[in-house]
């Protein structure tokens, strides 16, 4: 059995000035350079009814009206999208399971419209789809939607992972200033950390993650430090040589 699209100008927006702008839209992008346009479509099959869908608050979206008469659309053309193999009471199952799986309230200008469901007919139908520039409009604003959706979710993203990490860069900051703070008092010197300490502690830290000596620590620490270092400038002969020639 043969299927035919139907495809109608959307003029039903209740301002002929609108509707007039829609007509010069169609006929410049679909009639002019052919890429498309703002249409509304229904599909014919077995007798004079066609098939479409639309919105409603309850219910289901799914409706027909005689081919091609439409009331609510400027009529366009017709499209002969192939032939069936479907029995009329396999068509009349396809489109009670259509019913319930496109209530009304679920259209959408862009993802759910008359184009998408007569897109799904015809392929439970065994038929081509609609030609790509009945709903190109609509599909280029999915494509646009698509892309905006994902920069925001990357964006967003992006912005939690930066959030956390400053949360954790701060506490970790925090409780290096912290662990300083405790152990400068606890020594009751703010100026007893000599620079090499400073050094050897922030070396340790890093390698090992472990927090700062206690006071106690860092002066036996110290001490060994400068005994290691004069032992050292005792037995080197560059030392003894610099510090003969400052003696003389």
């Amino acid at each position: 059995m043969e299927v035919t699209l139907h495809v109608y100008d959307v003029t039903n927006s209740g301002s002929e000035k609108t509707n007039n702008t829609i007509l010069q839209i169609n006929k410049i992008f679909k009639d002019g350079i052919g890429l498309g346009g703002i249409f509304h479509s229904a599909v014919q099959i077995y007798g004079e009814e066609e098939w479409s869908f639309g919105f409603c608050e309850e219910g289901t979206g799914v409706f027909s009206c005689p081919s091609g008469k439409n009331p609510m659309y400027t009529y366009r053309e017709s499209i002969v999208l192939g032939n069936t193999n479907c029995s009329p009471s396999k068509v009349n199952q396809i489109l009670r399971e259509l019913c319930r799986e496109w209530p009304g309230n679920s259209y959408d200008l862009l993802s759910k419209n008359c184009n998408h469901f007569c897109d799904e007919l015809c392929e439970r139908l065994g038929v081509q789809k609609l030609p790509a520039w009945v709903n190109r409009f609509a599909n280029a604003g999915d494509t646009a939607m698509e892309v905006a959706g994902n920069t925001a979710l990357r964006f967003r993203q992006a912005r939690t992972e930066i959030v956390s990490a400053s949360k954790v860069a701060y506490r970790f900051l925090l409780g290096v200033t912290n662990n300083v703070g405790a152990s400068i008092e606890s020594s009751g010197n703010l100026n007893r950390g000599s620079p090499r300490l400073q050094a050897t502690w922030f070396k340790n830290l890093i390698t090992s993650g472990a927090r700062p000596s206690s006071s106690s620590t860092i002066e036996n620490q110290e001490e060994d430090a400068l005994r290691q270092q004069q032992q050292s400038d005792a037995s080197s002969p560059l030392r003894q040589n610099s510090q003969s020639r400052h003696d003389i």
